[in-house]
C-alpha cells in the first residue's frame, strides 16, 4: 500500500496512513507534532482545523513559520486544559511507548477527542526477537535505535498486548493497520498476516466503548 492518498505527501509512512484516516474539515490535535509535517498536510489537503503541542522550542518555531497553530509545552499536562469533546481526532504518533501512564493519558485524550489515533513501534517484531534470542541483549533496531540505558522508551508495547490492554480499559478499537517501515522512512507497506511478528509499527484508531 502506498499509504494514504494518491498524492503521497513527503512525510513518514505512518503519518501518511494516519492522514488518510482523517475526514476533511475535522478538528485535529497533534501531540508531539514535531516540525508540523502532518498538520501542514492536513491543513492544505483536508482543510482541517488543526492544533499541535510540541515540547522542543526550535520545532515550535518551525511550525509557526509554516503558518500552523502550535503550543509549546508538555502535552501530558496541556491536554488537561481542553474541554470535553474539543476535537474530532487526537493524534499520538510514535510516542505512546514513552508515556509513564498510558491508561490515564488515553482516557484523557478520549475525553477531549471523539477518536484517538496512536502509532507505536512493535517490540515483538521478528528482528527484535532474534536479537534477544541469539545475543541475550536488549534489541537495537532501526525502529528501536537506543541502548537500554539511554532509551526514551519506558514501555515495551506489542500489537497483541496493546489490543488486549484496550479491552481491559474499555476502549473500542475502531480501525487498525500494521505496517513495515523504518523510523523516519517515507515508504513502507501494510502487513496483513502475522502482524505481531512481521510489522515494525502498529497504528490504531480508538474511541470510547458505547
Amino acid at each position: 500500500m502506498n499509504a494514504a492518498d494518491e498524492q503521497a505527501p513527503r512525510m513518514r509512512f505512518d503519518l501518511q496512513v494516519i492522514a488518510s484516516w482523517i475526514e476533511p474539515g475535522s478538528r485535529v490535535l497533534d501531540l508531539g507534532c514535531g516540525n508540523g509535517d502532518l498538520l501542514l498536510y492536513l491543513k492544505e489537503h483536508k482543510q482541517v482545523r488543526g492544533t499541535g503541542i510540541e515540547l522542543a522550542e526550535d520545532k515550535v518555531i518551525r511550525c509557526i513559520e509554516r503558518g500552523l497553530t502550535v503550543l509549546q509545552g508538555d502535552f501530558r499536562q496541556e491536554v488537561r486544559d481542553y474541554p470535553e469533546g474539543r476535537f474530532d481526532v487526537v493524534i499520538l504518533s510514535q510516542t505512546l511507548q514513552q508515556v509513564l501512564d498510558p491508561r490515564e493519558l488515553l482516557i484523557e485524550l478520549l475525553r477531549i477527542g471523539g477518536r484517538v489515533i496512536v502509532s507505536f513501534p512493535n517490540f515483538s517484531h521478528w528482528l527484535a526477537r532474534l536479537q534477544l534470542l541469539f545475543t541475550g541483549q536488549a534489541p537495537v533496531t532501526n525502529q528501536l535505535p537506543y541502548e537500554w540505558y539511554n532509551s526514551p522508551n519506558v514501555r515495551v508495547i506489542t500489537i497483541k498486548d496493546f489490543k488486549r490492554f484496550l479491552r481491559t480499559i474499555g476502549v473500542r478499537l475502531v480501525r487498525e493497520v500494521a505496517i513495515n517501515t523504518h523510523h523516519h522512512d517515507l515508504e513502507g507497506n501494510v502487513i496483513h498476516r502475522f502482524t505481531n511478528l512481521r510489522a515494525t509499527y502498529g497504528i490504531m484508531m480508538l474511541e470510547k466503548a458505547s
